[in-house]
């Protein structure tokens, strides 16, 4: 014989509850079965609904009868042929009667005992019952009713009555012994008492019926069919990657659904686990779905079979060194709390005695708060204990596996993990069982938690990085190419999962929580909200993904501003603005021990050469020991670009729009040509090779005539390069007759830098220096003579992306 036991979801509607009927016509075909149902989804909250109200005196205790009426006799007509209805909705009607008269009776006396409660909560499972049963002979099943009343005894304790066993088994095994139908319905959760007064089992009380129903006649498995596949990994509403767990050992389903996996209820599975009777958890809607068993002992392998959460946790901590050496601490606290009913989740303890430190519910904080103060009164005043420490927001974390004992490190890598991606653990729990290893993290990090260790330990190593693009015009609309480009290669390759959760351009900004599709991002974000960057930085922490990265494709100041504020909620920065790394040497010292601190890179490769591994060598090298001793370069592709294109048939005016039009130059091409972007540039090399300098130390020796560098807005700056026609001309002569050709070079030395025009002889590694490309030649202890030269290309939107994207990679192999 087999028992399956359908929730409340899955008997929630007539459409349902015909998927019910499917299954259980299946099962039947090859074993006796008994079905145990719960009250249709929903009933019995608004049963419970009522009863408070008619308590209360409340009239609208009506209203909640009208939609149980209402419930029950549309699904009865939607699922009974009309021709058989009226038997069926005189009986509900009956019922609904006796109902209305308990509640009247409520409202009358302003009494609801624990007696009565169950009375009313009973009637939900009874309805249920019945209809489904009525349905099932209509479908012509070999089908009987019969009322968990009088199966199941109970003692007195309404509302969560304890089971007598003796008389129970004897019954249900009596009744199962003479019944010769191939299907016997059950409403769950309700009983009698030995007086023969109704009585209900408390939570979980339906799964507890199949259960005892299933030891009782030694079933060969309990199958419970809810509206989810299965135990999963992880919450599936959390992690997206969840997948369910195909076979798992009883203590491992306990310890999962302690920890918030709302599947089964760990005390009502006691019985079948003690006749180590299978249990399979089904999904009603997707029947063909494995679904999860239940075994004694678990054929997976996989040392940690899920990972769980308990939401809404306060720790508290009574701590003093009142309490070292003294026995008796710990049972008086546990008391305390005992006797005010209040659940410990987790408790840990340090091995100096100096503290304990317990997780409850937040909705007992202030009880549990008062009840302890009270407790140790006399020692906080004598100033033997502290004040009571009480931590609200709290979650609780698990990992649970039976096979965790025997395998080195899990709770290592477990919290290794956490700790890289900024979740900061409040508490730590182990039994020496090793089934369950827990932790006590703040609210907000749950979901960036579980999916962090639900990747480490379930996702074969895949690493997801989400990513935050601002600016997405030239260079940040090349990069998003790439990136769509470039995906399925990174997944099947690097294990690295790319997505881009959020966008901005100047104007607006758009968010898409399971990332935004690449092959259609414009028209959504014309259509999206106002950009606010105080919002997106909100929003980005309030998404608390893990390994997230905020990327700046802008030249704008106040973004850069933003980037400390990133880093502070452990989110990567990478960034192809200058702006941050030249600003005050203070400020740079600062976002690299943020970056430190908080375990968030801060990645600028392409704030120098674009696409070039520049900085990255320099690093390498001051890493390796090497000292740079000096740097020459040709750092500006814009200036290079505009050098390179002027001469006597093309006017300098119009060599710079054309640089402007491929996307070279700064959108304020006066960044570029004043030279304060090579400035910036020979700046942060000199930084990143050790030296302490301010931007204003820099000389620079500009090429440019003082209407030009007057010029107060873009228009006419472009002017005042047509007006000064004659200078960039006598620049350009005198390098030619010198045969020279004209090169804007950077160069570090002995502790200072400078910047300025210089004509190029022939010999010169610069003088052959192409297009837009940059040239670095890097001097050290280790290269004296022969420096160690980078060269290629320099500017453009393409590359820059690409240098962008080498920055995101870095950070996903990390």
């Amino acid at each position: 014989m087999k028992v399956l036991k359908f929730g409340g979801s899955s008997v929630a509607s007539s459409e349902s509850i015909n998927k019910v009927i499917r299954i259980v016509k299946e099962s039947s075909q090859t074993t006796k079965i008994a079905v145990v149902v719960s009250a249709l989804g929903g009933i019995t909250d608004v049963l419970l609904d009522a009863g408070n109200l008619a308590c209360e005196g409340n009239e609208k205790y009506k209203n909640s009868l009208k939609i149980i009426e209402d419930k029950h006799l549309q699904v009865v007509r939607e699922l009974i042929p009309i021709n058989h209805q009226s038997g069926v909705l005189g009986t509900i009607k009956k019922m609904l009667n006796k109902l209305e008269n308990i509640l009247e009776g409520v409202f009358l006396i302003h009494e609801l005992s624990n007696k009565t409660s169950d009375k009313i909560v009973s009637f939900g499972e009874l309805f249920s019952s019945f209809i489904i049963a009525k349905a099932m002979e209509n479908n012509n099943l070999d089908v009987i009713l019969k009322n968990a009343q009088e199966l199941i005894v109970t003692d007195e304790n309404f509302s969560n009555a304890a089971v007598v066993f003796s008389s129970t088994e004897k019954n249900i095994q009596n009744f199962f012994e003479s019944n010769k139908h191939k299907i016997v319905v059950v409403p769950g959760f309700v009983a009698k008492t030995e007086k023969g007064e109704i009585s209900t089992l408390g939570r979980g009380g339906s799964d507890y019926t199949a259960a005892i129903i299933s030891a009782a006649t030694n079933a060969t498995v309990l199958e419970i069919w809810t509206d989810v596949s299965g135990m999963y990994t992880a919450n599936p509403k959390f992690v997206k990657q969840a997948f369910p767990i195909n076979n798992i050992s009883y203590q491992e389903a306990m310890e999962l659904s302690h920890f918030g996996a709302k599947v089964l209820y760990p005390p009502t599975i006691q019985p079948v686990l003690e006749k180590e009777i299978p249990i399979h958890i089904k999904n009603t809607f997707y029947a063909n779905a494995e679904g999860t068993l239940i075994t004694k002992i678990s054929s997976n392998k996989n040392p940690i079979k899920g990972i769980s959460h308990i939401e809404n946790m306060t720790l508290i901590t009574l701590e003093g060194s009142g309490m070292i050496g003294i026995p008796g601490f710990s049972k008086r606290l546990f008391d305390a709390l005992s006797q005010k009913k209040i659940n410990i989740s987790l408790i840990t303890q340090a091995s100096s005695e100096h503290s304990i430190c317990i997780a409850i519910n937040t909705s007992d904080t202030e009880l549990a708060k008062a009840s302890i103060n009270s407790e140790f009164n006399y020692e906080m005043e004598q100033h033997k204990l502290d004040a009571l420490l009480v931590e609200k927001n709290n979650a609780i974390i698990a990992l649970v596996g039976d096979s965790m004992k025997s395998h080195q490190g899990i709770s290592g890598k477990m919290f290794s993990t956490l700790g890289k991606n900024n979740v900061n653990i409040r508490a730590i729990a182990q039994g020496a069982s090793e089934k369950n290893i827990s932790a006590v993290i703040a609210h907000k990090d749950i979901k960036k938690a579980l999916n962090t260790l639900h990747s480490k330990f379930f996702e074969g190593q895949t690493k997801q990085l989400n990513l935050f693009v601002v600016g997405v015009g030239n260079v940040g609309g090349k990069l998003l190419q790439q990136i769509k480009k470039q995906q399925q290669y990174l997944m099947e390759n690097l294990k690295l999962q790319v997505r881009v959760i959020g966008i901005a351009n100047s104007k607006k900004m758009l968010f898409q929580e399971d990332g935004i599709d690449l092959e259609n991002w414009k028209k959504p974000l014309e259509k999206a909200e106002i950009l606010n960057m105080d919002l997106f930085h909100k929003k980005v922490t309030a998404l608390n993904f893990r390994n997230s990265i905020f990327i700046d494709n802008t030249a704008n100041e106040n973004i850069a501003n933003l980037y400390a504020t990133y880093l502070k909620e452990s989110v990567a920065v990478v960034t192809c603005n200058k702006i941050a790394c030249s600003s005050s040497y203070s400020n740079y010292l600062n976002l690299k021990s943020l970056s430190r601190k908080y375990n968030a890179p801060f990645l600028f490769e392409t704030n120098v050469g674009a696409g070039l591994p520049i900085i990255d060598t320099l690093k390498n090298l001051i890493v390796s020991g090497d000292k740079v001793t000096k740097i020459q370069a040709v750092l500006s592709g814009s200036l290079n670009f505009v050098f390179n294109n002027f001469n006597e048939k093309i006017s300098f005016f119009d060599v710079v729009e054309q640089a402007g039009i491929q996307g070279y130059t700064e959108p304020d091409p006066r960044i570029d040509l004043s030279g304060v972007d090579v400035m910036r540039k020979i700046l942060i090399l000199a930084r990143e090779s050790g030296t302490k300098m301010e931007i204003s130390e820099i000389y620079n020796n500009s090429f440019l005539p003082k209407p030009c560098l007057e010029a107060n807005s873009i228009t006419d700056f472009m002017e005042t390069l047509k007006s000064e026609a004659a200078h960039f001309n006598k620049i350009y002569q005198k390098a030619t007759k010198n045969n020279c050709r004209l090169k804007y070079v950077a160069e570090f030395n002995n502790g200072k830098a400078k910047v300025g025009l210089k004509e190029i002889l022939q010999e010169h590694p610069f003088y052959n220096l192409d297009g837009s490309d940059n040239i670095v030649l890097f001097f050290t202890e280790r290269y004296p003579v022969q420096p160690l030269i980078i060269k290629g290309a320099g500017a453009g939107a393409d590359v820059t992306a690409s240098g962008l994207f080498a920055d995101i990679i870095r950070i996903g192999n990390n």
